[in-house]
């Protein structure tokens, strides 16, 4: 059997296996196979590509295939990747799964290309050194890849949005407004931006709500970045960005903002890190903490995945429950907690959208695998975000001795009009 019919026959068992509605797949040869209105199809480059695509069980072979040109995907890139999650899920098929992986090992390997070099990075778990080597690993890609498919202000966390029709801007606003609100900011306050980024909340902080920010990143482009933009914006009597670990942070703060900082920490740092945050408290203070979560309550097993590889090094995610435990033990209270999982979904799919119609900008300020990886990496977070396995909380944790402030309307938006909204 050539390797074109093997190929045939594993597809109709990946689609037998995956179910309606299915892909479309052309082979090199420039055979077609699967329904004529299928919204995506899958281009083969190679006689190996199907058997390099699919030759691991989790997502990093698949991952890599596309990263490095063994396969292309054309039309619904959303279509695709729900695909192949219910693949990866569908357990009722083991007779199935067993015989298309014997098919694709008759295929030949990949052809014609070098072992793949997968990023390393050593050292210690999550010591000082080995976390600022995984910061830089992602948030150096440089400042120019980023506006490509980021709001004018460069916030890299998920906006707030109130329906599908506000922008992209609009949400992110919100959401640094939001973030104010909740952790009750008025002049006086000092406020620590822990992974401030490029420096949005500490400028929206100090310029609508008269508060004194240290803004702290272990990305020296981020904070040369955040410095200009804190200066162009004249705040630098209020704003200091530093390069520094959260661990080596002085001083006291009456309100800290966490802002996509626990994917970072790890799931068994995760109370030294809610410890730390605690003694810079100052007494009455509020920490709001914004962060992605799992619904998976088993811990992960350090098996390499497609992210944790060419995206976020060392990141762990871990479900609500723990980091609510977490904070709580470190001597926090949970005054509230907010789901923005919808949210989280919407933003990805107005930066991929960005970053497409961006390409040719985004390559030339990176290159062409850098954009593949970020691509399918934002493609597939806003559809694990909308299938819900993963979600994102932003949980307002206090000192226990603050004084209670009744009501929520401090917890939401002011264009916020629920319930009326429909």
């Amino acid at each position: 059997m050539d390797a074109l019919e093997l190929t045939r026959r594993a597809y109709d068992l990946l689609v037998d296996i995956g179910g309606d509605p299915a892909p479309r797949m052309r082979a090199w040869t420039g055979d077609e196979w699967g329904p004529d209105d299928a919204p995506a199809t899958i281009v083969l480059k190679h006689a190996g590509a199907l058997r390099t695509m699919l030759s691991a069980s989790n997502d990093l072979s698949a991952a890599e295939a596309y990263i490095y040109g063994d396969v292309d995907f054309e039309g619904d890139l959303y279509f695709l990747l729900r695909f192949g999650a219910s693949l990866s899920e569908d357990k009722r098929r083991p007779l199935k799964t067993m015989r298309l992986f014997r098919l694709l090992r008759q295929l030949p390997d990949r052809a014609g290309r070098e072992e793949i070099d997968r990023p390393q990075i050593s050292g210690l778990l999550h010591s000082r050194r080995r976390d600022r080597a995984a910061v830089i690993h992602h948030y150096d890609t440089g400042n120019e890849f980023f506006t490509q498919f980021l709001d004018p202000q460069l916030v890299y966390s998920c906006g707030h949005f109130l329906s599908t029709s506000d922008s992209l801007e609009e949400a992110q606003l919100r959401k640094l407004d939001l973030v104010c609100r909740k952790l009750r900011l008025a002049p006086g306050i000092r406020l620590l931006d822990v992974g401030c980024g490029w420096g949005a909340l500490a400028r929206h902080a100090a310029l609508e709500y008269g508060v004194r920010v240290t803004g702290i990143t272990l990305s020296e482009e981020q904070a040369s970045e955040a410095r200009k933009r804190v200066e162009a914006a004249h705040l630098s009597d209020q704003v200091t960005i530093e390069v520094s670990d959260y661990r080596d942070i002085d001083g006291e703060f009456e309100a800290i903002a966490s802002i996509g900082m626990v994917e970072h920490v790890g799931r068994k740092e995760l109370q030294n890190y809610f410890r730390i945050l605690r003694d810079r408290l100052a007494p009455g203070g509020q920490l709001l903490n914004h962060g992605i979560v799992t619904r998976d309550r088993k811990p992960s097993k350090g098996k390499p995945t497609f992210v944790n590889t060419y995206v976020f090094p060392d990141g762990e995610l871990t479900n609500v429950d723990h980091v609510i435990a977490a904070a709580e033990d470190a001597g926090f209270e949970l005054r509230d907690a907010e789901s923005l999982r919808s949210s989280y979904a919407l933003t990805l799919r107005h930066w991929v959208s960005r970053l497409e119609s961006n390409r040719d900008a985004a390559v030339a300020a990176s290159s062409e695998q850098t954009y593949r990886i970020w691509r399918l990496y934002m493609a597939g977070s806003a559809v694990a975000f909308e299938r819900s396995a993963i979600s994102l909380f932003q949980l307002l944790l206090s000192d226990p001795a603050r004084p209670w402030t009744y009501g929520r309307r401090g917890l939401l938006a002011l264009d916020d009009d629920y319930p009326r909204r429909g």
